[in-house]
């Protein structure tokens, strides 16, 4: 025979508060080691900050591009910004399913951005292509170290989206050289 069911003598138990359920962690279940994710997630947000703060400033330079060469550099630009966004989601995604939590606010990215930002009134079209070059090399040597850490705790799939991540962005940084080259007197 079953028996029936009793109450509490306090009564339901109250619903958590919006800030109780803010505080909840958000454990997402993996086989890595806290140490990994820690590592991981961590270098992975860093490189999350640097792509929104690059993309930020491919954008800002494509809109701002003008000079005989401005249709090419504006597509360019436009083109070489869409990938550079492209890798935002991946990125958040593989950080949360590692079991961490990924950026909230342009103000974190802004704490976590090693990319530095150009707020200039006008720059030169040379200068904007040397300038995200530079940008281009700096989060590609990111990426390499980004993978390393991936390397030493057996992340193969984090480590396997970084590789195309490295090709894409040495392939920017190799259109943007070329584009920036001064041609010599036969227009080369």
């Amino acid at each position: 025979m079953k028996k029936p069911a009793t109450k509490s003598a306090r009564g339901p138990s109250p619903s958590p508060s919006p800030k109780q359920r803010q505080k909840a962690p958000l454990l997402t279940p993996t086989d890595l080691k806290p140490t990994a994710t820690r590592d991981i997630t961590g270098a992975l947000n860093g490189i999350l900050a640097d792509v929104f703060a690059l993309y930020l400033k491919t954008k800002n330079f494509h809109w701002h591009m003008s000079g005989p060469h401005f249709r090419d550099y504006h597509v360019m630009l436009d083109e070489q910004s869409d990938q550079i966004y492209a890798m935002a989601d991946p990125l958040a995604e593989r950080v949360r399913k590692l079991g961490g939590t990924t950026l909230r606010s342009i103000g974190h990215i802004a704490r976590m951005q090693r990319i530095a930002d150009n707020d200039a009134e006008y720059v030169e079209p040379s200068d904007m292509l040397a300038e995200l070059c530079d940008d281009n090399k700096i989060l590609v040597a990111r990426l390499r170290e980004t993978h390393e850490v991936c390397d030493q705790h057996h992340d193969i799939a984090s480590a396997s989206l970084i590789e195309v991540w490295i090709d894409e962005t040495e392939r920017r940084t190799w259109f943007l050289f070329e584009a920036g080259r001064r041609g010599d007197s036969s227009g080369h």
